[in-house]
């Protein structure tokens, strides 16, 4: 009530301060600082926000607190109360002014470079002002003070023109003056060309496709529509006789930070070398929040928010094809091409040889046998056209299964490594005698795959079934599976946010494929870490489907007497009563949110005060205002605090007690693609706080990749 009064009165005073032009005493200016540095005025969600920012105040985070000091607009100069323009840093690894308007970016100042923002020519220090950017593992804020003391200024959003404005006081007209501060041009617009789009000021038109690339669409482009924007002439490639290379464009606008790596310590030709060998790597830039002209930034997806900077900016190296960089490298390129044409000729013949030769050994290939057609939908009468592989094929790409070849074992069976004659590698996943997963398992496996296809799903090839042998072949993941990186500490390292993210982002499409968008609904059941594998440019793929439900028309859920699943992951009502629904795997999901962030497992956390597992322990934290220490340690250079703070958030949303409480995954995937404001979670009640048997209820669960029978400990709300 205090607060809220508090923020009333001060609302007033500036009002009184920006209408009148009666003159006030410099200790009132003061006194009005000190009542909002940020200490004393924080709202109920752990922010601080007010329409003004006056010299000594900092805009920005403690990160120690989780406090998060914002400008924000009033509706009008004649109504003080909240608009929906907000401007605040964003504290990823190279931070930014961003300024919203509602739950769209707006505005971007670009990344620091010492006291001056690098897309702005008016955020910086100059003869009348010192700014100051401050930003470490405490903290992270900007402020500024006028060099002569006696000087007033104060900064404010203007709702009615969405911009910022500086107001200084001029004593001797006793009136105020006002100055456009941001943006200050139309090319200030965020994102107005769209992807490796370059707005340039007073150009016709002004918006153009970076040197090397191209509209995606032309008719668009023409159009004035620029937001699809450009893309690659050519194409990347890792390979050292292709050799991508990197486009100089100067006096440019740092792209938008979001998915961008920052080492202040590194050089220029270091940094070079390193996005050159990184295949996601899409630009780089020599930029550091120091000012000191080291330093490194990377960014790993398309370049957003570009423009040109007469008077300023920065050199931006972005990556392009060989052929693309002038001339010379054109003419490597015909020099590679005629080198390539003499030596096809003499390959040719074993290609066709190695291809007869692998054709030969499939002619025994036939359609998948009668009991993979859907018994369940009568109008679906074609068979699935999923190849069966021979035996014999099989045991020469794996060396006759050899313990060489061999990358693990799971509940289904031992899983080897195998190379086919045409040079392509597989993962067959061997169906073990002694598994409790049978033909039942192994049939729903084969019927499901063969109708989903998407990119964030594993692909299977074909199945093997001969003699008494029941494999699947699937695409060989090189960087096997999520819990390999994400549990161990050595491995995890390599796993930093941006990458982190764009995992999570990967998972959350699939699954909303499963639930939506495939020609039947599917229900997981078994989402985890184990199941999610990572190909050779960490793609994230869901995996196994032996224990997947499918669902016709518009159910979306089910109940069954045979409870299977991963402890751990489990919905209540799926543990319990044998209740399952797109919202059981929701939950699996929230689970799994958690778990990335964190870099722990769901079970087995140490906590000796609560007892409790990862759902307890992140509640806490976010009931206490200190979500911030759910992050794994071992982010803490490559971490976007606010993504992150965002993904617990969700990741609570989707593990709440009941199911009508939890987003659907659509949802889901629109809550990590923008930043609009999120429920507020409920007290989640899945806690396990002691183990003891429930009645003769048992059911099946998986622990370390194997099935076992286990008890159900009982799982009390709080």
């Amino acid at each position: 009530m205090t607060i809220h009064l508090t923020l009333m009165l001060v609302n007033i005073l500036i009002k009184l301060l920006f209408l009148s032009n009666i003159s006030f005493a410099t200790d009132t200016i003061t006194q009005l600082q000190s009542l909002t540095d940020g200490n004393t005025l924080v709202s109920e969600d752990g922010r601080f926000e007010l329409g003004f920012f006056t010299p000594g105040m900092k805009l920005g985070w403690n990160f120690k607190t989780g406090l998060n000091r914002r400008l924000i607009a009033w509706k009008n100069w004649d109504d003080p109360s909240r608009g929906d323009l907000i401007w605040g840093l964003v504290p990823n690894n190279n931070p930014e002014l961003v300024m919203w308007k509602g739950s769209q970016v707006f505005y971007r100042s670009g990344p620091a470079v010492g006291t001056q923002f690098s897309g702005s020519s008016t955020l910086g220090s100059s003869s009348d002002i010192n700014y100051t950017f401050v930003f470490n593992k405490d903290e992270l804020y900007f402020s500024h003070n006028f060099i002569d003391k006696s000087l007033l200024l104060i900064l404010v959003l203007n709702q009615t023109t969405s911009s910022g404005q500086r107001l200084t006081w001029n004593s001797d007209t006793q009136t105020w003056r006002m100055s456009s501060l941001v943006p200050i041009d139309y090319c200030d617009t965020y994102n107005l060309c769209g992807p490796f789009g370059n707005c340039i000021t007073g150009a016709a038109p002004i918006c153009s496709c970076l040197e090397g690339f191209r509209p995606k669409s032309q008719q668009n482009w023409s159009q004035g529509v620029w937001t699809q924007g450009c893309m690659h002439n050519g194409n990347w490639s890792c390979r050292v006789e292709t050799r991508d290379s990197f486009k100089k464009f100067s006096n440019m606008k740092m792209p938008d930070t979001t998915r961008s790596w920052l080492n202040e310590s590194m050089t220029l030709e270091e940094c070079k070398l390193q996005c050159w060998e990184n295949c996601s790597c899409s630009a780089y830039a020599n930029s550091d929040t120091t000012g000191q002209g080291s330093g490194c930034s990377m960014w790993f997806s398309d370049l957003l928010d570009l423009r040109e900077i007469s008077n300023g900016g920065q050199d931006l190296y972005v990556r392009l094809a060989a052929s693309e960089i002038g001339q010379d490298a054109k003419g490597d390129s015909k020099k590679k091409v005629i080198v390539i044409t003499s030596t096809v000729s003499s390959l040719f013949v074993m290609l066709l040889i190695f291809t007869l030769i692998y054709w030969k050994r499939r002619s025994k290939f036939k359609e998948i046998p009668e009991w993979t057609r859907d018994k369940n939908n009568e109008n679906e009468q074609e068979d699935l056209e999923v190849p069966l592989f021979d035996l014999s094929l099989i045991k020469h790409a794996t060396n006759d299964f050899s313990t060489y070849n061999k990358l693990g074992e799971g509940g289904f069976g031992p899983v080897y490594k195998g190379t086919l004659p045409d040079g392509q590698e597989i993962a067959v996943k061997r169906l073990s005698q002694t598994s409790k997963q049978g033909l039942r398992e192994f049939k729903n496996e084969v019927e499901l795959c063969a109708r989903l296809q998407h990119r964030n799903l594993v692909k299977v090839l074909g199945c093997c079934i001969q003699e008494d042998e029941k494999m699947l072949i699937y695409e060989f993941m090189a960087n096997k599976s999520l819990d390999f990186f994400l549990f161990d500490s050595a491995q995890n390292r390599l796993l930093e946010w941006p990458m982190r993210f764009y995992i999570i982002s990967g998972i959350a499409r699939g699954l909303l494929y499963l639930h939506q968008d495939s020609r039947l609904r599917i229900i997981h059941r078994d989402l985890k870490a184990s199941n999610v594998l990572l190909d050779n440019e960490m793609n994230p793929k869901i995996s196994d489907f032996g224990l997947a439900r499918m669902c016709g028309g518009d159910q979306i859920e089910g109940n069954t007497n045979r409870v299977v699943g991963t402890y751990g992951y489990m919905a209540p009502e799926y543990a319990f009563e044998g209740l399952f629904s797109i919202k059981s795997d929701v939950f699996s999901f929230g689970i799994l949110l958690l778990e990335i962030v964190s870099g722990k497992k769901s079970i087995g956390l140490s906590d000796q005060s609560h007892n409790s597992n990862l759902i307890g322990h992140a509640w806490r934290l976010w009931k206490d205002g200190m979500a911030i220490q759910l992050i794994d340690d071992c982010l803490k250079e490559s971490c976007v605090h606010l993504e992150a703070l965002r993904c617990i958030h969700i990741g609570l949303l989707c593990v709440q007690q009941h199911p009508n409480d939890r987003p659907n995954m659509a949802s889901v995937v629109v809550m990590l693609s923008n930043e609009s404001v999120l429920a507020q979670p409920k007290e989640p009640s899945f806690l396990i706080e002691k183990t003891s048997i429930v009645g003769d209820y048992h059911m099946e669960c998986q622990r370390s990749s194997s099935i076992n029978e286990v008890s159900v400990s009982i799982l009390s709300a709080r």
